[in-house]
């Protein structure tokens, strides 16, 4: 049986991924897979109005091609969380983290008894919709589906250490757009505050024995990452793909598209 997601997470495999959300439909999924060299999506509830059932078809699909599904979605909701993980995709991310007490709700949301208190239903795809026994749901549930915890706050940035020595917590994940703004540099990703930031985010996962992900904007950002231990990245999502689609065809057909 090939290794799960979360498996191929805690060993530090070299990941990347493409987020989803804006303009998502299951066939995105698809073509990503056969174009090959994605591992896994994640799908963006934060910055897009997707619902649960749009979430279990994207979860199926990434599943019937071999790739990997997380959820992204803004800490404020717990039965949100317990929704996404019946869904059948691999794990959630929790968006916009100030602190470890906040983080460490968000791993009780997502963990049955004797991590947590999500609640116990098993009619989800995770519980093969009634068939599994509540006791199995809770430890398979716990054993398979990972957490992770995005850090583009300047003060979830300060309390890196406190979050990535959660148990529960997988894995660290920095969001570059928001941490950029938040250190009032928006849009330089390289900015020296910025390594600063990834440099310590880098240093509490190492210490904690945990692996962080990232979105990567640009090849040299995407490089510097991987230097610094990076394992789960996130180059594109489907905006950009659209409009690199876009560009390029206005490239290949320039004779159509004059300039301006």
């Amino acid at each position: 049986m090939p290794d799960t997601f979360k498996q191929r997470i805690l060993r530090g495999d070299r990941l990347i991924i493409s987020g989803v959300g804006r303009v998502y439909h299951h066939n995105l999924v698809l073509m990503l897979a056969n174009h090959g060299g994605f591992d896994g999506v994640w799908i963006d509830l934060e910055h897009s109005g997707l619902s649960i059932n749009d979430v279990e078809i994207a979860s199926m699909a990434a599943r019937s091609v071999g790739m990997g599904s997380f959820v992204r979605i803004p800490p404020t909701d717990y039965a949100l969380v317990t929704r996404c993980l019946e869904s059948g995709i691999n794990g959630i991310m929790a968006a916009q983290i100030f602190t470890a007490a906040q983080a460490e709700q968000f791993v009780q949301w997502a963990k049955y008894v004797p991590r947590g208190y999500r609640g116990l239903n098993a009619g989800g795809y995770d519980g093969r919709f009634g068939l599994m026994s509540a006791a199995d749901l809770c430890r398979t549930a716990n054993e398979e589906t990972f957490v992770a915890i995005q850090i583009e706050t300047q003060q979830s940035v300060e309390e890196c250490e406190a979050i990535a020595a959660i148990d529960g917590v997988d894995l660290l994940f920095v969001g570059p757009a928001d941490l950029s703004q938040v250190l009032g540099v928006p849009g330089q990703f390289m900015h020296p505050d910025c390594l600063a930031a990834i440099d310590k985010v880098s240093a509490a996962c190492r210490r904690h024995g945990k692996h962080w992900g990232a979105v990567t904007p640009t090849p040299e950002h995407a490089a510097m990452a991987i230097e610094k231990g990076c394992t789960l990245i996130s180059p594109t999502n489907d905006v950009r793909l659209i409009n690199a689609g876009v560009q390029a065809t206005k490239a290949t057909f320039k004779q159509l598209f004059p300039a301006k």
